[in-house]
């Protein structure tokens, strides 16, 4: 059984994480790297409805689309210029999009897909803090393509209008 301190035990490092300062990794296809600070990684999260990540992009990095089902993003730059943006729900499908610098903050609604891109000329770094401990993370491209088995193609070509072939190919990279 694992041992539960009362509140006389409770220290501060029960409410502490380091790591948030340190560059993650790009050196990858997409030229980003998310560092996770939710409750799988910060335990002391659980049941409070919050975490954050910091995200790390190499010149023309890009967080690619992606959804977080069950939190709201709030995204603040903290280095660089990032292009962001969502599309809202069906019917409409309207894309919004904005250029941020230094400083600026976005908000990405919950459950809609969004991505963020380094349009600068450096390297850019942002911080954004959601509102779930466990907020899930859907990479469109990866849960589409690269789903495990696979989605059958002809069902993905027909969904996107193209050749299966085409579909075969992009499979292929996941």
């Amino acid at each position: 059984m694992k041992h539960v301190r009362t509140q006389m035990q409770v220290q501060a490092d029960d409410f502490f994480f380091s790591g948030l300062h340190l560059r993650g990794n790009t050196s990858n296809p997409l030229g980003s790297r998310v560092t996770p600070v939710f409750a799988t990684q910060f335990p002391r999260l659980n049941t409070l409805g919050i975490s954050m990540v910091r995200i790390d992009y190499a010149p023309c990095g890009l967080n690619p689309p992606h959804t977080h089902p069950r939190a709201t993003e709030i995204l603040t730059v903290i280095e660089g210029t990032l292009q962001v943006g969502f599309v809202t729900s069906n019917p409409d499908n309207r894309f919004i999009t904005k250029v941020l610098q230094k400083g600026d903050v976005f908000v990405f609604p919950v459950g809609l897909v969004h991505f963020q891109r380094n349009v600068g000329n450096g390297y850019a770094v942002a911080i954004a803090a959601l509102s779930s401990q466990n907020p899930g993370a859907i990479t469109i491209a990866n849960a589409v393509f690269g789903a495990n088995p696979p989605i059958p193609g002809d069902i993905l070509a027909k969904a996107f209008q193209v050749d299966k072939s085409v579909v075969d190919m992009i499979q292929a990279k996941f």
